[in-house]
């Protein structure tokens, strides 16, 4: 009898354990992008949605910073009072929310800064593509296009983040062998009604325009529209960066776009560190994603890389 009573003991702590091993650790990670007024953006939110609904013991809260640095920057606060276990953040502008990134770092919760970086080190990791890179691949292709000359609209994205700087720097090298010549540039901080405002000043003023490169592909798109209500479109080249299929690749399959170089949103990656992150393993500092680049010759075929 007492030899039944402990095997029965024995299966009931048996299964317990197996139930306890069973049950996966449930994740809460937030997530706070700087704006979803960027298709790109809204595209990024989609892939860290579709990749963690892919493990069941993880859960995601969104924040929409609305283009407000102030509002990010208590984003983060929000969650790190309310104890998530990890935050993934894609800030507006690098000064701004290097201090509360840093604040939340501090405090043990595990930060991955995604696309646009902050200042220091005090983050766990660094996801993003090489913008300094494809803008410099951006300025060779068209200097090889073009012969080495001809004039050139530059459509900035927003100056204060490290991707417009890295894609403004990294393009000037691309060209700098080159007698490509800057006529226009203008900060239209990613909005495709900016871009198309900045473009019609740049037609008033300019009547030899034979490139227009903008930091990404809304900004390019806008520019072409102004170009095509002046009737120039004809005459010119437009190159963009982002490279979505629905946005980019369209463009070119469309040919109001000669190119679209991608920039990945690293939202599946940007899951797949936290969930190692979040299982104790090491991850690096920094993730560069890979790019390719999109034209009429190549779309069919899915692109091809950037050499490195």
């Amino acid at each position: 009898m007492n030899g039944r009573i402990i095997f029965v003991f024995f299966l009931l702590a048996l299964f317990t354990a197996m139930g306890v091993q069973g049950r996966q650790k449930q994740w809460i990670i937030g997530m706070s992008q700087c704006n979803l007024g960027e298709p790109w953006r809204v595209q990024m939110n989609a892939d860290i949605k579709k990749a963690a609904e892919a493990h069941p013991n993880v859960s995601v809260v969104f924040k929409d910073a609305q283009n407000d640095n102030l509002r990010q920057s208590a984003h983060v606060g929000e969650f790190v009072r309310a104890g998530v276990d990890l935050i993934i953040i894609s800030p507006k502008e690098a000064v701004p929310l290097t201090r509360p990134v840093r604040e939340a770092y501090q405090k043990g919760i595990p930060v991955i800064v995604l696309d646009r970086k902050v200042q220091g080190n005090d983050f766990t990791c660094f996801i993003g593509a090489d913008n300094k890179k494809i803008g410099r691949a951006a300025g060779k292709w068209i200097a090889a296009l073009r012969g080495g000359e001809g004039n050139v609209v530059e459509l900035k994205g927003l100056m204060t983040s490290t991707p417009g700087q890295d894609r403004h720097s990294g393009f000037r090298e691309g060209i700098r062998s080159s007698a490509m010549k800057i006529v226009f540039e203008a900060d239209m901080k990613w909005l495709e009604p900016n871009a198309r405002k900045e473009m019609e000043s740049a037609l008033a003023r300019y009547n030899a325009i034979d490139v227009v490169y903008a930091h990404n592909d809304p900004g390019a798109h806008g520019a072409y529209l102004a170009a095509k209500a002046s009737g120039r479109e004809a005459s010119m080249t437009f190159i963009g960066i982002d490279g979505l299929p629905h946005e980019g690749q369209m463009y070119v399959k469309q040919g109001i776009l000669s190119a679209s170089f991608e920039y990945p949103t690293g939202g599946r990656e940007a899951i797949e560190t936290a969930l190692s992150i979040l299982n104790g393993r090491q991850v690096p500092k920094e993730i560069t994603l890979k790019s390719r680049v999109f034209t009429g010759d190549n779309i069919d075929k899915g692109g091809a890389l950037l050499e490195e």
